[in-house]
């Protein structure tokens, strides 16, 4: 990987275990600042608990992790929230209305969010002015995914992350929120690493990727490596013999 970006999230051999299970073994590496990382590889290799270790969900166990070159330890939980967002494949949301999800976590602060600030949101992410007073049950998948992404920018997150977001969706949401996170990459600067199994999506989203596989990272590159990779186990996976 190219080493002419400023790290945004930087790894120093980290473990990580569920008790006497080992999840992450010796994870090394820099996600770069202002780009779109993509995490890939089959189940269970340890993606979505690299993730979590990004925004302090989890902690390592051995080793370091570092947000814009400072110990993730010296963030407040607030204010690693704040910095740090994250969209999630189920999209949860609150019981109610579209605005009561976006208010959420100003409302965890005791703050509020503006209708005009709400609207802004929702332009933000390609939704109508009138579905803010709607109740979020009645949202089809991509408009919910949509409100989710809209929720983590309330915080105006400096790195986002997304976790198989679009996994089930139809392919014109799939689309359509492809776009929304690549103008939020470019539009905002923001820092985006997603964990996909879509490996065309990988490559034609992604500035960079990381392959895993069995809580190790097998290779790194800019996402065109999925085209040819180098490691034999990244070859057979891309080929739909790994899983």
């Amino acid at each position: 990987m190219s080493t002419s970006y400023k790290p945004a999230i930087h790894f120093n051999a980290v473990d990580f275990s569920y008790g006497k299970t080992t999840i992450l073994k010796d994870i090394t590496g820099s996600f770069p600042k202002g780009k779109i990382t993509t995490l890939v590889g089959p189940s269970g290799a340890g993606k979505t608990t690299l993730l979590k270790l990004c925004n302090g969900l989890l902690s390592a166990q051995t080793g370091e992790v570092y947000i814009k070159d400072q110990p993730i330890e010296s963030y407040g939980p607030v204010e690693l929230r704040r910095l740090v967002g994250i969209a999630l494949q189920s999209a949860p949301m609150v019981t109610g209305t579209v605005y009561e999800n976006l208010n959420l976590p100003l409302d965890l602060q005791g703050k509020s969010l503006s209708k005009a600030e709400a609207y802004e949101l929702l332009e933000d992410v390609g939704l109508e002015e009138e579905l803010l007073e709607r109740k979020v049950k009645d949202l089809s998948g991509g408009q919910r995914q949509k409100v989710s992404i809209a929720r983590t920018l309330v915080n105006k997150p400096e790195i986002l992350l997304l976790d198989e977001i679009t996994s089930s969706l139809d392919r014109t949401s799939l689309r359509e929120i492809e776009e929304l996170i690549v103008k939020i990459n470019r539009q905002y600067d923001v820092t985006i690493i997603w964990i996909t199994h879509n490996l065309q999506q990988a490559v034609e989203i992604g500035d960079y990727t990381w392959v895993m596989m069995d809580g190790e990272v097998v290779e790194t590159g800019e996402s065109e490596l999925l085209n040819d990779p180098v490691n034999d186990k990244v070859k057979r996976f891309v080929r739909g013999e790994a899983e």
